[in-house]
């Protein structure tokens, strides 16, 4: 990318869009376009038109989504699919429309089938079920994939997708109930710790296994993917490496300095039993992540502290 080159970063104030807006800005970029949710609703077709018609991005990182834990995606199942949807459709399309030169969209590891082979190889893509509680974002963010294989196809647009690992890091979510298990349990185990409580309830048996991305990781790997590959074929980014729930738990125990016990509610449920990425592809190209997960976990309880949580 050229360092003068207008840049517009869909879901700017977001986790995974402030990191990418820290990781250019470091690297010389300084022409951005960005727009708050309040000044544009991505979810509407004709105010994303009049944006990409008035400011005519050179390149965009489609980092926008309506994201959420397990409660979340099974409880507000139609919102997941029809917004997700929404989103993609108008801002890629508008992108194929204006002669954006380059776009990038961030997918997630839950488009894999539930039960695929580990470590997951992009082309594990449709070969299974899904897991049914985040299904329906599954299935938007399959459809963006392929929105944008088919405008590569159809039109030739240099549009390629990126699937992170479970992320985690500044700007997350910690709401009690839609966040996802790495921020719920720095939340947990901080307010436990400051109420002295005896024990942390825990979702779930503690068996699964994840693997997690430092959120400025992954801003590097999209910087990175941005200037080097050109593919429509979709590319895992990841760690390569998971723990159990439960280690992870241990761990953010650790380093919240929670002295209780932990509580394993099996009646809650577990998700896919294991989500590990398979990254060979993305690190034959020369990327490979820098944050150990115990500093990454240790950064975002910084980050959490220095925070008003609501």
């Amino acid at each position: 990318m050229e360092k003068d080159a207008k840049i517009y970063i869909a879901g700017h104030r977001g986790m995974v869009g402030s990191a990418i807006h820290r990781k250019l800005i470091a690297s010389g970029f300084s022409n951005f376009v960005l727009r708050t949710s309040a000044e544009l609703d991505l979810r509407n077709q004709q105010a994303v038109a009049n944006f990409f018609a008035t400011e005519k991005p050179d390149y965009v990182f489609l980092a926008a989504a309506k994201v959420g834990g397990i409660l979340a995606n099974n409880t507000f199942r139609a919102d997941f699919l029809y917004e997700n949807l929404a989103i993609q459709n108008n801002v890629i399309h508008q992108s194929y429309v204006q002669g954006v030169k380059k776009l990038l969209f961030l997918g997630s590891s839950c488009i894999y089938p539930k039960l695929a082979p580990q470590p997951i190889k992009e082309e594990y893509l449709l070969t299974g079920l899904l897991e049914p509680t985040n299904e329906p974002y599954a299935i938007a963010k399959i459809a963006g994939i392929k929105l944008c294989e088919a405008y590569h196809a159809q039109y030739g647009c240099n549009f390629i997708s990126v699937m992170p690992t479970n992320l985690y890091g500044y700007n997350d979510n910690y709401h009690p109930e839609h966040s996802h298990v790495l921020p719920a349990l720095i939340r947990r185990f901080h307010e436990a710790k400051m109420a002295n409580l005896p024990t942390v309830e825990i979702w779930g048996s503690g068996t699964p296994k994840r693997e997690f991305l430092f959120a400025d990781d992954l801003a590097h790997a999209c910087l990175f993917l941005m200037e080097k590959y050109d593919e429509p074929q979709l590319i895992n980014i990841g760690t390569g490496q998971d723990l159990s729930v439960k280690d992870l738990a241990l761990l953010i125990k650790d380093i919240v300095g929670y002295q209780g016990d932990l509580r394993f509610d099996s009646s809650k449920p577990d998700g896919t039993p294991r989500k590990l990425m398979d990254v060979s592809n993305v690190q034959a190209l020369g990327w490979h992540h820098t944050t150990s997960l115990h500093e990454g976990i240790r950064m975002a309880y910084e980050d959490f502290l220095a925070r008003p949580i609501n």
